[in-house]
C-alpha cells in the first residue's frame, strides 16, 4: 500500500502554506457516491495532476491516452482537455499540497485520497445541477474560497458533459424493427 504523493500547490503564491495529509489519507472509492464516468476520470485526474508537480515525467500523455480508451477520441480528448483546466485552475487556487494516488499502483485503484474526492464531488454536483451540493463540495476542495476561475471550470466542464448527456451515451440502444422496402 502507498502512501498518497503530495502535488504541491501552484507556487505563484508566496502565502501558500505546506500541509500535506496524513498516511490514512485514503477513502475506499465505493463509499464516493460516483457514477462510472466520475471514476472513470480519476486515473486521467492523477495523471495530470503528478505531470504538473513533475514536469519531467510528462504523464500528461497517459491521462489523454487513458480518456482516449476509455471513451474514444471523440469523446476522450475533449473530457481529458476540459478535466486538465479544472485541475489547472484548482491546483492554482488551493493554499496547500493536493493529495493524490499513484495511478499506477493497483492498490489505489480502488481507494481516493480525500482532494481526489472533493474534486470529483464538486463535479458530481455541477454535472447534476445541484447548486448548493456542488458549493460544499467547492469550499472543500479550495479551502473554503469560491474561487471564480474553478467554478468557471467545472460549470464549463459540467455544461459539456452532464450526467443526463452521459447517461443517454453510455446506455446501449435498444435494436428496433424497421420496414424495409
Amino acid at each position: 500500500m502507498t502512501r498518497p504523493q503530495s502535488i504541491a500547490a501552484a507556487p505563484q503564491s508566496p502565502k501558500q502554506p505546506d500541509q500535506p495529509a496524513g498516511p490514512n489519507d485514503r477513502l475506499p472509492l465505493v463509499f464516493c457516491d460516483l457514477d462510472d464516468f466520475e471514476q472513470g476520470l480519476l486515473p486521467v485526474l492523477r495523471h495530470f495532476m503528478i505531470s504538473l508537480a513533475h514536469p519531467e515525467r510528462q504523464t500528461w500523455q497517459f491521462a489523454y491516452q487513458i480518456a482516449a480508451q476509455r471513451w474514444g477520441e471523440t469523446l476522450g480528448l475533449p473530457v481529458a482537455q476540459a478535466l486538465l483546466a479544472l485541475v489547472q485552475q484548482t491546483r492554482q487556487a488551493r493554499h496547500h499540497r493536493f493529495e493524490c494516488l499513484d495511478p499506477l499502483d493497483l492498490e489505489d485503484r480502488s481507494h481516493i485520497s480525500r482532494d481526489e474526492q472533493a474534486l470529483l464531488q464538486m463535479l458530481h454536483h455541477m454535472r447534476r445541477d445541484e447548486t448548493p451540493r456542488a458549493r460544499a463540495a467547492l469550499a472543500n476542495l479550495t479551502g473554503g474560497t469560491m474561487d471564480p476561475n474553478v467554478i468557471r471550470a467545472g460549470l464549463s466542464f459540467a455544461a459539456r458533459f452532464s450526467a443526463g448527456n452521459m447517461a443517454a451515451k453510455d446506455r446501449p440502444s435498444r435494436p428496433s424493427l424497421r420496414l424495409v422496402r
